[in-house]
């Protein structure tokens, strides 16, 4: 009773055509394919109607941990994200209702976004309030640790309205900057311990580049890393222009030393990956080898048992170098789409020599499959177009990436098996050609 009620459902907003299931077209989405019949239509409408209940479920939750969180605006990505699905998920169902209703959790989050900027607002004035009244004071200490926690609280309050944001940060940012300038003039008179770190630094700097060069990978790591922990000790209340330029010297030389390790470090990573990247390769090429072999080799009920053994071993294979990469996969999936189609076809003529109580010359089997390819390059032809169709009209929008990145996939997978079948026919015709002759 259930899969009833679900495949009334289906056929409201899916159909089958041509042993494919299909979406029908919703607001401004047009109709597009979802998946593939594989044990009968109904079967397949059903199944893609539990995989929309599916989604819808996902939605819900979604909804749900909306309405018990105390951070909605943190929620607003997942939404638009689920929004962005409704035009890609395969299933079939009512996307348009669930787009509607994702929308209009979209408006509600904007709401609450829009109230907590403006209570952000309030407390941020307050604390630009508290800055300037500590801004002009000689109490350093206290002065200073009260700053800081105003800092922290403003960084721990959420954003405001943007055309409000650069105002109020610079007042806030000038009231903690005015005096804490003031805290550094006040200490400029204790000259002599900003010579003593001065100094200190420039020692830390001339060690640094006395290490710079070094091939003694692991000694000078350790010696540098603990130069860095030095540095950190140094303290002292230099002007922020000094300090800026002692801090690149410093880091220029650890950067130089770094910077050859880390070459060295990755040219014997290379040498390893091209080493892995050769052993990989030559597996591809036997397993590409052997598919190519399995209908000389196998029956075909073996050839299409050890072509689906071939394609788990070949996920299980790691990469080869990327310029041979395209290749080596074509070579191998070519020679199991062969595979494929052979049994594909030979099953056809099977279910068509028994409908008719008929056997074939061996001339007229061979032309029953010349014809049977024939007829199924046009069927894969009219789905080629409408799915070029389909591409043709999608717009631009970075929304419709991943829907276009499917379609052109498939768009590939249908060349493919065209240039297969239409190989098929050449073999055929070649054996037809041996027969007359």
């Amino acid at each position: 009773m259930e899969n009833n009620n679900l495949l009334e459902e289906a056929k409201k907003f899916g159909f089958t055509q041509d042993q494919q299931v299909w979406l029908k077209p919703f607001m401004t989405y047009p109709a597009r394919q979802v998946g593939e019949v594989k044990e009968s239509e109904d079967d397949s409408l059903v199944y893609f109607a539990k995989r929309f209940e599916m989604f819808s479920e996902k939605v819900n939750n979604l909804l749900q941990r909306i309405e018990t969180s105390d951070n909605k605006g943190s929620f607003l990505m997942k939404v638009l994200h689920m929004k962005e699905q409704v035009g890609s998920y395969d299933a079939l169902g009512d996307f348009e209702q669930i787009y509607h209703t994702l929308s209009k959790a979209e408006e509600e989050i904007n709401e609450t976004i829009q109230q907590n900027r403006e209570k952000n607002l309030s407390i941020k004035i307050s604390l630009i309030n508290e800055a300037e009244a500590h801004s002009e004071s000689i109490d350093w200490k206290e002065a200073t640790e009260k700053l800081k926690d105003l800092r922290t609280a403003w960084i721990k309050t959420g954003p405001v309205e943007k055309e409000l944001t650069d105002e109020i940060e610079e007042r806030f940012r000038n009231a903690v900057e005015n005096f804490f300038e003031r805290k550094k003039n006040f200490f400029e008179d204790k000259k002599r311990m900003q010579n003593r770190a001065y100094e200190r630094y420039r020692d830390l700097i001339n060690q640094s580049y006395h290490l710079a060069n070094s091939d003694e990978w692991e000694e000078t790591t350790a010696k540098l890393k603990q130069l860095q922990n030095e540095w950190k000790e140094v303290g002292g209340n230099l002007p922020r222009k000094t300090m800026t330029n002692l801090w690149n010297n410093f880091r220029k030389a650890h950067n130089h030393f770094f910077e050859r390790l880390k070459r060295k470090i990755q040219r014997e990573k290379n040498a390893s990956r091209e080493q892995f990247y050769e052993q990989n390769f030559e597996r591809k090429q036997e397993l590409a080898v052997e598919a190519e072999q399995l209908l000389q080799d196998l029956s075909l009920n073996d050839a299409v048992k050890r072509a689906k053994e071939l394609q788990a071993e070949w996920k299980k294979v790691g990469p080869v170098r990327p310029e041979v990469s395209d290749a080596i996969w074509e070579r191998f999936i070519k020679a199991c789409d062969r595979v494929f189609e052979m049994s594909s076809l030979e099953h056809y003529i099977r279910k068509r020599q028994q409908a008719s109580n008929e056997t074939f010359s061996e001339t007229d089997g061979l032309q029953a499959r010349i014809n049977a390819l024939r007829d199924f390059i046009k069927s894969d032809k009219g789905e080629l177009e409408l799915l070029e169709t389909n591409l043709d009209k999608l717009n631009d929008s970075p929304s419709n990436d991943a829907f276009r990145n499917m379609l052109k996939g498939k768009i590939r997978n249908f060349n493919r098996k065209i240039g297969t079948k239409t190989a098929l026919i050449e073999m055929f015709q070649s054996q037809l050609g041996a027969i007359s002759h």
